[in-house]
């Protein structure tokens, strides 16, 4: 039969230094390196949507004449 672990104690305090703890331990990206993040985001982004635009667009041709456009 398996052993039941006894549960944690519920302690907010404990949870409030723990946490400000692992806080302390991150490596928070600089300002530059947000900005520069942020940007290849947004430029990826428009270049997707430009890619699939340009695929749709090209679909519905085909499709138009294949189908013998309405």
């Amino acid at each position: 039969m398996l052993k039941v672990a006894a549960l944690a104690k519920l302690d907010p305090a404990l949870f409030i230094r723990e946490v400000r703890q692992e806080v302390a331990r991150v490596t928070w990206p600089s300002r530059k390196e947000t900005l520069i993040t942020t940007g290849l985001v947004l430029g990826l982004s428009a270049l997707a949507a430009v890619f699939f635009l340009l695929v749709d667009w090209l679909i519905q041709l085909g499709m138009s004449f294949l189908f013998g456009g309405v």
